[in-house]
């Protein structure tokens, strides 16, 4: 059994089948709605798409977050309504600040769809501290090599946002936090972060060893605030670190939006119905509101 003295919580998550390509929804969970900034994880495939096809999610909106696609596979191209244009690839930071509003599309390029082609990644939205949750939208691009590189042992990390292990990403956040990829060889074991209240960690692929209980691919564990954590890599390992300050207060989640108001919500809901939002340039088509 789980040491319920280390593990607060063990989150299955919830798996989706968008036409042959598979999500799994870690985040929000019925039991844990955060941790630290993060409202919702959710991990695609790895799958692969036959020349031809490809995804194509339609511009839509977004408040009171920021979103971060991390890709260890593939490429997806953003959109949105501030003008930008950015193939998104893998181990390059994304960052969407959403703040009082922005729209986005997220589609396979054509000439990526001309191929056979595959996709695997992370898609995170982490919610605004309420003092931000009103900003001016923007969206930062970050290449893989402007990010830290850390070594610990025979442990390889990459830093995303935040900080950690004495590194700090260049990449701009809100609040404080840590977000990293890190790469474990059978054998070797990883002290996580011990300065922030809460903290967890995703299996992406190979399998963990944490409080002698051992952790498969796609589940996600949160443990107590304030003790110490060692996970060990049962197989050569893959797996996403996170975690940072508490919020300040609950988030009200609908669809896109979220908001530490539901009426700043039910405003955003008739803004979109309306189409006062802002348009992505070069895209024609929105996803509808959708129904209560």
């Amino acid at each position: 059994m789980p040491d319920k003295s280390l593990i607060d919580l063990t989150i299955e998550p919830s798996t989706h089948d968008l036409g042959g390509f598979e999500v799994r929804r870690v985040l929000p969970f019925a039991q844990r709605r955060m941790v630290g900034p993060f409202v919702f994880f959710d991990h695609m495939g790895p799958a692969e798409f036959p020349a031809g096809t490809g995804i194509d999610v339609r511009p839509h909106p977004h408040i009171g977050l920021a979103t971060v696609t991390y890709l260890f596979e593939g490429e997806i191209l953003h959109r949105d309504s501030l003008g930008y244009v950015q193939a998104i690839q893998p181990g390059a930071v994304n960052w969407m600040t959403a703040g009082r509003g922005i729209v986005h599309s997220e589609r396979t390029a054509p000439e990526v769809r001309a191929q056979v082609h595959r996709l695997h990644g992370i898609q995170t939205w982490l919610a605004l501290p309420k003092l931000f949750e009103e900003v001016e939208p923007a969206f930062y691009h970050h290449p893989a090599d402007t990010l830290p590189r850390i070594g610990l042992g025979g442990a390889e990390l990459c830093l995303i946002a935040g900080a950690a292990y004495g590194e700090t990403s260049p990449v701009n956040t809100f609040s404080d936090m840590f977000y990293l990829e890190a790469r474990l060889p059978a054998g070797q074991a990883l002290n996580l972060p011990k300065e922030y209240p809460e903290r967890a960690v995703y299996v992406v692929d190979g399998a963990l060893e944490i409080g002698d209980e051992g952790y498969d691919p796609g589940r996600m564990v949160v443990f107590t605030p304030g003790v110490e954590v060692r996970v060990e890599a049962q197989e050569d390992a893959r797996f996403m670190l996170l975690g940072g300050a508490e919020m300040d207060g609950p988030r009200h989640m609908w669809w896109n939006l979220v908001s530490s108001s539901q009426a700043r919500i039910e405003q955003a809901k008739a803004d979109w119905k309306a189409e006062r939002f802002a348009q992505v340039p070069g895209e024609t088509e929105r996803i509808p509101l959708p129904e209560d």
